[in-house]
């Protein structure tokens, strides 16, 4: 077993706008400092909620709790915002005072924030942001990346006994053998470090 999955992460909606709303599934974020509230959270260059941060430069994250289902993460997950609109036909969201949107369903609370400072990374940025707004919205626990894997992600089923890779993302299963180091997945566009070997 890679050890980096036993480092606990949380899981949340990133949300942005441009010339639309848009969103990313994240576990790839923390607080840096209390004074001032400042957070950190490191995008892949590929998503196209990235894009739209380094042009606006702020962003909202929507805590997601136990009550998450799996159409919400996979809704904000497995495909990209540059050819899906992920907010058609989808109304348990609100606009913030930012004018973002942030999730209403299956979250507990959300922060806006705006961006001081990005790093480049190699595959991610890294986004620097002061928390500008704290809204608490239930009291439902929040999830956690462990959670999602054991409670709320479905399991995978293929009947072909061979060797396959699973990323532990989203469930993506690449059939063929090896996986390339190179690989980006084409559901969630993590990288092949994500991804866990199977034989099956």
């Amino acid at each position: 077993m890679n050890v980096m999955f036993n480092i606990s992460y949380g899981l949340y909606i990133l949300t942005a706008k441009t010339d639309k709303l848009n969103g990313c599934v994240t576990n790839a974020l923390s607080q840096v400092t209390s004074t001032p509230n400042r957070i950190m959270v490191a995008v892949n260059k590929n998503n196209f909620t990235a894009k739209q941060i380094l042009k606006t430069k702020k962003f909202n994250v929507s805590i997601l709790n136990k009550d998450t289902t799996f159409d919400l993460i996979k809704r904000f997950g497995f495909a990209s915002g540059e050819n899906t609109d992920k907010f058609e036909d989808f109304s348990d969201y609100e606009l913030a005072k930012n004018g973002l949107p942030y999730i209403t369903k299956g979250v507990n609370s959300y922060l806006s924030a705006e961006v001081v400072d990005v790093r480049d990374l190699g595959t991610h940025y890294e986004f620097l942001a002061d928390v500008t707004a704290e809204v608490v919205l239930n009291d439902t626990p929040s999830i956690t990346y462990s959670y999602y894997q054991e409670n709320i992600k479905p399991k995978t089923t293929i009947t072909n006994k061979k060797v396959v890779y699973i990323c532990s993302i989203c469930g993506y299963v690449y059939e063929n053998d090896p996986l390339p180091e190179d690989f980006i997945c084409p559901l969630c566009h993590h990288d092949a470090s994500f991804f866990v070997k199977s034989e099956i």
